[in-house]
């Protein structure tokens, strides 16, 4: 048995890997730094192979399936992704297209090409890790969310064209809230609510993946939440939004 899993070097890429080698499974971790991935291939008591690459890059991706792709893998994991906040017209415009790069064009070349190998032998497990954001517009981090829900409603769309194929694979989304991880760091954020715990949500993650959940929602704060806005006027959603947005800046 064995996963790969992008975004591995912290959070809940390497927590997921954690989760998995104490179930047996060998690993495939992929991220930039190197240096992490062999920290926590020291740490893991199964046989795991890192590969430092940045899936940013469309090639890349498909590199990294085609050296790997004759490996048996049985779960992918997309977990790789990063967010930025601020107002649109301000952020950074190479950032933001870097963004949509490794939050979504990786996720859907990973998910396409191990998807066709998985269908051919009618089993295997791929989970895209999304976002709470991924359920409405996020005003202040208006490219991530809207990354979010690219991956989001791609999951669901392939999950219904499994469904009515009578299919054993599995394609899923998982969309926490805050989690303790660098996310915040990166994306220049600080969360008002008390984050989830990383290695909590992974296992819970990982649980519902093998019950074949379509969308993972860890925590009955934001389940509640995420019902909430489908009956919030659209407009009011925005102005909510914007102010949870806005007491994040750090």
């Amino acid at each position: 048995m064995k996963a790969l899993i992008t975004g591995a070097s912290s959070g809940m890429g390497a927590d997921m890997a954690r989760v998995l080698a104490s179930m047996g499974y060998d690993l495939i971790l992929v991220a930039r730094r190197k240096n992490r991935l062999d920290r926590l291939k020291k740490e893991l008591d199964v046989n795991v192979d890192v590969i430092s690459m940045d899936l940013g890059s469309s090639f890349n991706c498909v590199k990294l399936y085609n050296d790997i792709k004759d490996s048996e893998i049985d779960i992918v994991i997309n977990c790789a992704g990063f967010g930025a906040f601020g107002e649109f017209n301000k952020v950074n415009m190479d950032k933001e297209l870097d963004m949509i790069d490794l939050n979504i064009k990786a996720v859907h070349i990973l998910t396409k090409l191990f998807l066709n190998d998985f269908k051919k032998k009618n089993r295997g497990y791929i989970l895209n890790v999304a976002s709470s954001a991924g359920f409405m517009p996020g005003p202040l981090m208006a490219t991530y969310y809207a990354t979010k829900a690219y991956v989001l409603n791609l999951t669901m769309a392939i999950n219904e064209e499994l469904r009515k194929d009578n299919s054993n694979v599995y394609v899923g989304a998982l969309c926490p809230g805050p989690v303790d991880t660098e996310f915040n760091k990166v994306a220049k954020v600080h969360f008002e609510v008390k984050p989830l715990d990383s290695y909590d949500v992974s296992k819970y993650a990982i649980k519902k993946m093998f019950r074949k959940k379509m969308i993972i929602i860890p925590g009955i704060t934001m389940k509640c939440a995420i019902f909430l806005t489908r009956l919030v006027p659209r407009r009011l959603l925005l102005h909510v939004t914007y102010n949870i947005q806005k007491a994040k800046r750090s």
